[in-house]
């Protein structure tokens, strides 16, 4: 490799200024590992807003840009030793696509915040960019940078848990039972606006992480899928509150629960997935445990430990400290930003690169995301019929 790896890839970060607590995740994942230098920005969709948020983020006055257009041909100029590497997109969820496909054209690679895409034509366009351009683009289901989420899925793999006869992935919250209708919002107020936000409510914003965690672990793939969904809260007329029945082609049936309007519940994401051997349990409130039941057997805790004999080559590798120290949500986050880095670096090197050993989220499983999504409510439009994949 031509490129030595301690030299820190170049980033801009599309979006994520003001109120909104996800631009700054990003960052903070991005860099974690001093792999990458957050060194340019267009943090809003109004210049002036996003030139002033530029010093917030530690982004010099020279590289804070007016608009992401403004951005990618700003930075397109500059010799390919300044220019940066990768764009981060943080944006609403309607602009994913052109962005990234722009972002990609201009030779950038792409990391992009879920969903990829509010239909499928946009979706299909963004895997025909990656595929046209060869550039590496991530999608931001940080949870599946869990140690234990990858020891899981290495324990499935190997059939420790016996053939998989169902997974249960479940992801409720209850903030919106504090909302109020037609007041101003300090923060995502577009995620109620079908028109900027797609027609996936609550389905979107927390029910493609279960969807994607549970493909992630199971490796299983769907083959029909039946949904119903509600609308509870009175200030949006999205759904808020939703299941959905997979039957996969591999055999088993899957269970996602989504729900933002479950009163006292945070940030509420578990899985279950059942086996003919054994079954496990995972919480990401709670995320350095991983339970695994056996029929007359004392139940078995896997606890976040990199030195521990029972932990799995890629469980160990997205552990940063010893066993003991916790470990959560920002780490997960800055695992997908590494394992894409790698893939990143090798590109930039022109070396080529199996994307099948790669185990960040990719541009396949964001289109299989908004499939998840569109499936679902084509269900619940035909008054909760089976639709095939």
């Amino acid at each position: 490799m031509t490129e030595v790896r301690s030299k820190p890839l170049r980033m801009a970060l599309i979006g994520g200024g003001g109120a909104g607590f996800i631009g700054k995740v990003h960052a903070t994942a991005a860099t974690l590992d001093r792999e990458a230098v957050l060194v340019a920005g267009a943090l809003s969709s109004n210049a002036e807003r996003s030139r002033q948020a530029a010093a917030e983020f530690g982004i010099p006055t020279h590289r804070a840009y007016g608009s992401w257009r403004e951005l990618l041909e700003a930075e397109s100029r500059r010799p390919k030793d300044e220019r940066v590497n990768f764009v981060s997109i943080a944006t609403p969820n309607f602009t994913h696509c052109e962005i990234a496909c722009a972002a990609m054209e201009s030779g950038f690679h792409v990391v992009c915040d879920k969903p990829m895409a509010i239909n499928l034509n946009d979706a299909q366009q963004m895997v025909t960019a990656v595929q046209q351009t060869g550039r590496v683009f991530a999608l931001t289901h940080n949870y599946s940078g869990y140690p234990l989420m990858r020891q899981a899925r290495e324990m499935i793999a190997s059939g420790e848990l016996g053939e998989i006869i169902a997974v249960r992935a479940t992801y409720v919250q209850g903030w919106m039972h504090g909302m109020v209708p037609g007041a101003q919002q300090d923060r995502g107020a577009w995620k109620s606006d079908p028109r900027r936000n797609g027609r996936a409510g609550s389905l979107g914003d927390v029910g493609t992480h279960a969807f994607h965690l549970a493909s992630f672990v199971t490796g299983l793939e769907p083959e029909q899928l039946l949904s119903s969904m509600q609308s509870i809260s009175d200030h949006h007329e999205l759904d808020d509150y939703g299941h959905a029945m997979i039957r996969f082609r591999q055999g088993g049936t899957g269970m996602i629960t989504w729900s933002q309007v479950t009163h006292g519940r945070l940030n509420d994401l578990s899985i279950e997935v059942d086996g003919t051997k054994a079954a496990l349990t995972w919480c990401q409130e709670e995320p350095n445990q991983l339970y695994v039941r056996s029929l007359g057997k004392p139940v078995r805790i896997y606890e976040r430990d990199p030195n521990a004999a029972h932990a799995a080559p890629t469980a160990i590798a997205a552990c940063r400290l010893p066993g003991g120290h916790p470990e959560a949500f920002f780490e997960a986050f800055a695992n997908v930003y590494r394992d894409a880095f790698a893939d990143m670096r090798r590109v930039n090197a022109g070396e080529a690169f199996d994307r099948s050993l790669s185990l960040y989220p990719s541009v396949q499983d964001g289109y299989a995301g908004v499939r998840f999504m569109t499936r679902c409510l084509d269900s619940n439009d035909s008054n909760s019929q089976w639709q095939d994949w």
